[in-house]
């Protein structure tokens, strides 16, 4: 009886919330912004968040919208992603995360994004309704983009065209980690066929060339702020300016404690506003990292150990260890297939110390301030765009249904091709 009613209830809300102007009530409200409102009720005027409480009434021609005993949530954000930028792994001719070169700050992940991808249904069903799309590569990848999972075009789901430049650090490598099998490379170059020495030059090599490109940079804006009739545009370094100009964060890629080390001395020598991106072992630098404040982007939780030696469950650990060093943090899945499984990503960190309300606001709100728009989204409140989620319990509980999700209080449909696969084929005779 109550399964009937739920799918009643769903099928009420997609065909009420056909415009971006609505009020849903009678829900629970997790605003993530304060305490939870019971029998609350939101008013979305133009796909943006006009009022939150208890005794709100629809002004006339606002379509109202029942989900009594249903919880609301402000729409998750997974903080790195392929999403869009890649749609079979193994088909090159599908993925555009990366290009040829060490240096490409230029390129941008919006312009690669496709908005027909499969992936963007699926992820999206699972209430995660923006994503950092994430270009990678050799040292300078290029910028970030937080998007959206809805829209015709990458102009509709650009939240933040460019939210972060991203860096992976250079480290001496050679390093064997778990799973990367046993037997050493054929190629001569292979890192782990090099000598430490050779390592390390290797290593000092791709500090010196990523220092001197930082230092290009600032002369270039130096040469552009003088107006000199002999300055000549240079697309790589113009990328670089809001870069120097801490307008725009560093987004430094560094898993091992002495790449993260490196990252931070480097952030603090070109003087450059920086987010850690999957530190590993930040769990080692707890008290260095909280020094700098500088915001960390973590990866999946439900991993294996970075080596042998680490403590079985590290992985589950340093969430709540970062938690308990006040150093702020996200959750970002590093992947296309499996970035709907973000919210059991956080879930995970839960019996391992982290406060279930603080794995929800690394989903959301936590997620919303290091990306630079927590005026915009991650929370429910008023004047916030109309990103939610409409459950029919916990959404970092595995059993739990997303029932209807609203993006730019837009009600997208939770179709996607899993689920279009079950239902032909469940009806094969």
């Amino acid at each position: 009886m109550r399964a009937a009613a739920l799918l009643l209830m769903a099928a009420g809300l997609a065909k009420a919330a056909d415009n971006d102007s609505f009020l849903l009530k009678g829900a629970t409200i997790h605003t993530m912004a304060g305490k939870d409102i019971v029998n609350g009720a939101i008013l979305v005027r133009n796909g943006k968040i006009a009022g939150v409480g208890q005794d709100l009434n629809a002004p006339a021609g606002v379509k109202v919208i029942d989900a009594s005993g249903m919880q609301v949530y402000p729409g998750m954000i997974d903080s790195g992603t392929t999403v869009g930028l890649t749609e079979i792994s193994g088909v090159r001719e599908t993925s555009d995360v990366r290009e040829l070169g060490k240096f490409n700050p230029q390129l941008r992940a919006s312009v690669a994004v496709n908005p027909e991808s499969e992936h963007i249904p699926v992820t999206r069903a699972n209430g995660i309704t923006a994503v950092v799309a994430l270009p990678d590569g050799l040292g300078l990848a290029g910028q970030a983009s937080l998007i959206h999972l809805d829209g015709w075009t990458t102009d509709e789901m650009e939240v933040k065209r460019s939210a972060a430049m991203h860096l992976r650090m250079p480290t001496i490598g050679g390093t064997r980690q778990r799973g990367e099998g046993g037997g050493d490379s054929e190629d001569p170059a292979s890192p782990s066929r090099l000598t430490f020495e050779q390592r390390r030059q290797a290593y000092e090599k791709e500090m010196l060339e990523l220092n001197n490109f930082f230092e290009d940079a600032k002369r270039y804006a130096q040469a552009k702020k003088s107006g000199s009739p002999n300055f000549r545009a240079d697309l790589k370094l113009e990328a670089m300016l809001p870069v120097i100009t801490r307008t725009e964060p560093l987004l430094i890629t560094a898993e091992r404690e002495r790449a993260i080390r490196d990252a931070l001395q480097f952030a603090g020598k070109q003087n450059i506003r920086m987010i850690l991106c999957d530190p590993k072992e930040a769990y080692k630098m707890l008290d260095e990292i909280k020094k700098s404040g500088v915001p960390v982007v973590l990866g999946p939780t439900l991993a294996l150990p970075l080596t042998e030696d680490d403590f079985y469950d590290q992985p589950f650990t340093t969430p709540s260890q970062l938690y308990k060093a006040g150093i702020p943090f996200a959750f970002a899945s590093f992947s296309n297939q499996f970035s709907r499984d973000l919210p059991y990503q956080a879930a995970a960190a839960v019996p391992f110390g982290l406060p279930k309300e603080e794995a929800m606001k690394a989903v959301t709100i936590n997620a919303a301030q290091i990306w630079g728009v927590a005026s915009q989204m991650g929370s429910i409140e008023e004047g916030k765009v109309a990103d939610l989620m409409v459950t029919d319990g916990d959404p970092l509980e595995i059993q739990t249904h997303v029932k209807q999700v609203f993006i730019q209080g837009k009600s997208v449909n939770l179709d996607d091709k899993q689920k279009r696969l079950y239902e032909k084929y469940e009806k094969r005779q």
